[in-house]
C-alpha cells in the first residue's frame, strides 16, 4: 500500500509539504484539501507518500489544529488520502477511471483462453447484438430470471449448433448452463454417487479433478496415447472393476492436445455400450478445427452427456454453455437440479450468443479465432524445436514434454513475468508422483503477438535440445 516511496521520500514530504493557502478564498480546510488534490494530480505527492502530522502542519501554516484535522478528513472523504493509525496519513493509490480503464492487460491466470481476435471484432459483435436486443419493442429485455433449462431461444440455438455437429438432440434435451464447468457440476451431482469410479486419462483438466474430489468420485487412470484414452485399456479397466463413467475431451485435449480419430471415437462408444458406461464428453475445443470430427455422442447418443461451451471457442467471459442429455427425462430432471442452484447463464449473454448462432456471426467469430490461433501456432513453430512439443493446428495450447532432469518450476517462474502462461504437468496429473516433466503452454489469451513472440523466444532458448538429445514424446 505504501511501497511506492522510499523512506527518504516520506521524511522529505513530512518536512517540506506546505501548501500555499494564503490567497485562497473560502474555508482554509477546503483550501488544504484542494492543495492536496492539485499536488497529487501534478505528481508532487505520489501514492504512498506520508503526509506531515496534523499538528506539525498546523504549526507550519499558523492555523489551529482542528482546521487541519478537518482538511485531512475532507481529503480522506474525497479518496485522496487514507489514515493508518499512529503511522499517520498517506496519499492513496489513484483510482482508475472506469470510463477509460483498460481491461485487456495480460494476466497469467493459469487458464487456457482463446486468443483475442484482432480488431476488437468480438466486442463489436456483442455491442451490435446487445443493442439490437435491448432496443426491440416487441420483446422484454433479457434481464429476468430464466425458466428451468434456460431461455428457450438459447436452448434452440444450442440444439441447432449441436445438431450441425452431428449430435442427436433437440431443444428439449439441451440445457443452457453458466459455462462448461457448471455443466460438469450438474452432470456429476445428478448422475453420479460418492464412491463411483470414473475412467480418465493420466493428465486431466483440473476443473474436473476438483469436481471429482468434491463429490467423492474415484478416478481410475486408463492408459492413453497421442489420440487419448485407449479403448482396449478402458475395456480392461471395466473388466477389472466397476467403472461407472468415462470422462473424455475428444478434441485437442487439455493439456496433452490429443485428438481422437473417428475410429477411436467409435471404439470408445463401443466399449461404453458393452459395459454400460456413462460418457461425459467435454467437447470444449470441438468447434475449433476447420473440419471438426463427429463427437462421440453421435455414436453413443443414448449414454453420452455432451458439453459444448463458448468459453474455449470465443471468450470465457460470456459464461454460456450447452449440456446435451441422452433423453428428455434426464434433461428435465437435470434442469430442475440446475434451476435449484440459482446459477444461470447471464440472460443477456445467452440471448446475444443465440442471436449470433442464428445470424451466422458465431461462425464468423469462430473462424476469426481459428485464424488467430493458426498465426500463433506458426510463431510457436518458429521459436520452438518442432520435435519438442505437440499441438493441434487450430489450437492455442502446446504440450511440451521435458527431459527427465529438467526443472519445470524454474521454467514456469522464469516465463511468468514475460507474459507466457505456462503450467507444469503436475497440475493435471492424477498421480503426481509418477508425472513426467512436461509443460502446458498457452498461446492464446489477451496478450499481443509481440508479447507472445518474446515469451516463446525465451522458452525456446530454455528448452532447446543439444545436438545429441531429443525430447521423447511418449
Amino acid at each position: 500500500m505504501y511501497g511506492h516511496c522510499t523512506q527518504q521520500d516520506y521524511i522529505d514530504a513530512m518536512q517540506s509539504w506546505k501548501p500555499n493557502i494564503e490567497s485562497t478564498a473560502g474555508p482554509k480546510y477546503l483550501a488544504i484539501a484542494e492543495a492536496l488534490s492539485r499536488d497529487i494530480e501534478a505528481g508532487s505527492l505520489v501514492a504512498g507518500t506520508r503526509l506531515p502530522p496534523q499538528r506539525a502542519l498546523a504549526e507550519a501554516l499558523g492555523i489551529d489544529l482542528t482546521t487541519v484535522t478537518r482538511a485531512y478528513g475532507e481529503a480522506q472523504r474525497l479518496g485522496l488520502i487514507e489514515g493508518d493509525g499512529r503511522r499517520g496519513s498517506f496519499v492513496r493509490q489513484k483510482k482508475v477511471d472506469a470510463s477509460t480503464a483498460s481491461y485487456s492487460e495480460p494476466a497469467d491466470t493459469g487458464m487456457n483462453a482463446p486468443p483475442e481476435i484482432p480488431g476488437a471484432l468480438l466486442a463489436s459483435a456483442f455491442r451490435r447484438s446487445s443493442e439490437a436486443l435491448l432496443t426491440r419493442t416487441d420483446a422484454v429485455a433479457p434481464f429476468q430470471y430464466q425458466p428451468s433449462g434456460g431461455m428457450i431461444v438459447a436452448r434452440e440455438a444450442g440444439a441447432d449448433l449441436l445438431s450441425a455437429r452431428g449430435v442427436p438432440c433437440h431443444d428439449d434435451t439441451v440445457i443452457v448452463t453458466a459455462g462448461g464447468q457448471h455443466a460438469l457440476h450438474a452432470v456429476v451431482s445428478a448422475e453420479l454417487q460418492p464412491g463411483d469410479t470414473v475412467a480418465v486419462a493420466g493428465y486431466v483438466y483440473p476443473g474436473f479433478q476438483s469436481i471429482a474430489r468434491r463429490y467423492g468420485l474415484r478416478l481410475t487412470v486408463v492408459t492413453s496415447d497421442f489420440e487419448g484414452l485407449m479403448p482396449e485399456a478402458l475395456d480392461a479397466a471395466c473388466v477389472e472393476g466397476a467403472v461407472r463413467a468415462v470422462y473424455v475431451v475428444p478434441t485437442n485435449d487439455n493439456p496433452t492436445t490429443a485428438t481422437m480419430s473417428v475410429e477411436r471415437r467409435k471404439a470408445i462408444a463401443k466399449v461404453a455400450e458393452q459395459h454400460g458406461l456413462m460418457i461425459i464428453e467435454d467437447d470444449a475445443y470441438g468447434l475449433l478445427p476447420e473440419r471438426p470430427l463427429l463427437p462421440i455422442a453421435s455414436y453413443a447418443s443414448d449414454r453420452t452427456w455432451h458439453i459444448a461451451s463458448v468459453s474455449k471457442i470465443l471468450s470465457p467471459g460470456l459464461r454460456v454453455a450447452w449440456l446435451r442429455a441422452p433423453t428428455v427425462a434426464q434433461a428435465w430432471r437435470l434442469s430442475a437440479d440446475v434451476h435449484e442452484t440459482a446459477i444461470m447463464a447471464p440472460p443477456l449473454n445467452a440471448a446475444v450468443v443465440a442471436d449470433w448462432i442464428g445470424s451466422g456471426v458465431f461462425q464468423q467469430l469462430t473462424n476469426a479465432v481459428r485464424v488467430e490461433a493458426q498465426v500463433r501456432q506458426s510463431l510457436a513453430a518458429k521459436f520452438l524445436d518442432p520435435e519438442g512439443f505437440r499441438s493441434q493446428p487450430e489450437g492455442y495450447h502446446l504440450w511440451m514434454p521435458l527431459p527427465a532432469d529438467a526443472n519445470p518450476s524454474e521454467i514456469v517462474n522464469t516465463l511468468r513475468p514475460h507474459g507466457l502462461s505456462v503450467v507444469g504437468a503436475e497440475a493435471f496429473a492424477i498421480d503426481r508422483s509418477v508425472a513426467s516433466p512436461a509443460l502446458r503452454v498457452s498461446i492464446g489469451g489477451t496478450g499481443s503477438r509481440e508479447r507472445l513472440e518474446r515469451g516463446l523466444r525465451l522458452l525456446g532458448a530454455m528448452t532447446a535440445p543439444n545436438a545429441t538429445r531429443k525430447i521423447s514424446l511418449v
